[in-house]
């Protein structure tokens, strides 16, 4: 890898202020989701800058009532695969003015400037470099940039996974969220939930007339409390800081809706319920012991219904793995440091790989603790040092 570093490093060196600048053209595009908006725009601005740069984009609509758009492009011949992965949707603007990016001191303010518009441009020029400087690879750098991911990933990574073509010849998968300087090796699991529950309106003077549908909520939810507290008594093995962080995880209430007037027995209420997994737990195991809580209320007539919004399977990919530890070289030779590999608290798309086989890790320019925020940010070398990380580490993998 030596001989090509300098060659590499420079290509990349010479397009920093484009791919900064492509980052700001990207968070000016509100990409919000939900709902999922301006998707065709924002992935034709993807597809452009591939075009650009020589390579041959591919637009892919993903059907439904608001369609996403896949954009995808490859660089490289032969078998073997390594996948550039990464999303375009961004979660919807908190304050004002997030869609305007401005550069303060050393950082890019706006949107989805750390999750993850400044990981997909650090991809791009990554493989911009790798075509500038014809470095020969034994393979192909797959480029897979999808929407959906904030919401599951039904008109992206869910929709796309199905072909027969995903994943083809994968060795490898690695995508550019924002990792805070570590490595994600690990990743949570999910099982996300609505529940309506059901009653009978009736005038507050008369509410022995009416069923409660907030009281039959509350039965609900305390069974869910028991579970639990038992849940998080378990912790993952995988490092994740805080230390707290390590447990498991059964969120109740994220959203909440019911009732129309303080003096009406409300008729409806629903309320979400998050549980999230660690790579321990097994998916359908957990699934089965929510599902039978909600079978036995309603033999004890709580009458309600289950809306399954997201399920998702953990995965992860040992510190010993080869692909880890060409990572891990690749960020030393560009940071000076060795990272540290840590469980992402959330969900990755690195799982759609897995359930190919195919090895995932997530390294990228972003910081989460500022992710989604209404001061989010990207330290502007780190999308300079994340497109040489991922040049190194393509270059090295798909190496004869």
């Amino acid at each position: 890898m030596s001989d090509s570093q300098p060659s590499l490093l420079d290509a990349v060196d010479a397009s920093q202020s484009e791919m900064i600048d492509f980052t700001r053209e990207l968070v000016a595009i509100p990409s919000e989701n939900p709902p999922g908006n301006e998707y065709a725009r924002c992935a034709g601005a993807i597809a452009q800058r591939l075009q650009e740069i020589g390579l041959e984009p591919r637009m892919i609509e993903a059907p439904g009532g608001q369609p996403g758009y896949c954009v995808t492009a490859s660089h490289g011949e032969g078998e073997r695969a390594l996948y550039f992965h990464g999303h375009y949707d961004v979660v919807p603007r908190s304050v004002e003015g997030q869609f305007d990016p401005v550069i303060q001191g050393s950082n890019l303010f706006g949107r989805g400037s750390s999750d993850m518009k400044s990981g997909l441009a650090g991809m791009i020029y990554a493989v911009h470099a790798l075509r500038r400087t014809r470095v020969h690879l034994n393979g192909r750098v797959e480029l897979v940039i999808v929407p959906d991911e904030e919401t599951g990933g039904a008109r992206g990574s869910a929709w796309l996974s199905r072909s027969t073509d995903f994943g083809k010849g994968g060795v490898g998968m690695l995508t550019a969220e924002p990792t805070s300087g570590v490595v994600w090796n690990a990743n949570r699991g999910a099982i996300s939930l609505r529940i309506h529950v059901r009653g009978k309106p009736a005038h507050v003077g008369l509410s022995c007339q009416g069923v409660n549908a907030f009281e039959r909520m509350l039965v609900i939810a305390r069974e869910l409390d028991e579970l639990r507290r038992e849940i998080e008594q378990r912790e993952t093995s995988f490092q994740v800081h805080p230390r707290a962080a390590r447990r498991s995880i059964l969120m109740m209430g994220g959203e909440c809706r019911g009732g129309t007037n303080f003096n009406l027995v409300p008729e409806t209420c629903s309320f979400t319920v998050d549980r999230r997994l660690n790579p321990e737990e097994d998916l359908e195991t957990e699934k089965r012991r929510l599902l039978d809580i909600f079978d036995r209320l309603r033999r004890d007539g709580i009458e309600h219904e289950v809306e399954i919004l997201q399920e998702g399977v953990s995965c992860s990919v040992p510190e010993e793995h080869p692909l880890a530890r060409t990572l891990g070289r690749a960020i030393e030779s560009v940071t000076g440091r060795l990272p540290a590999f840590e469980m992402c608290p959330g969900l990755l798309e690195t799982r759609f790989y897995a359930q190919r086989g195919i090895p995932g890790l997530a390294y990228g320019p972003g910081l989460l603790s500022v992710s989604h925020g209404p001061n989010e940010f990207v330290p502007v070398n780190n999308i300079r040092d994340c497109a040489a990380v991922y040049a190194l580490a393509a270059q090295a993998v798909l190496s004869d």
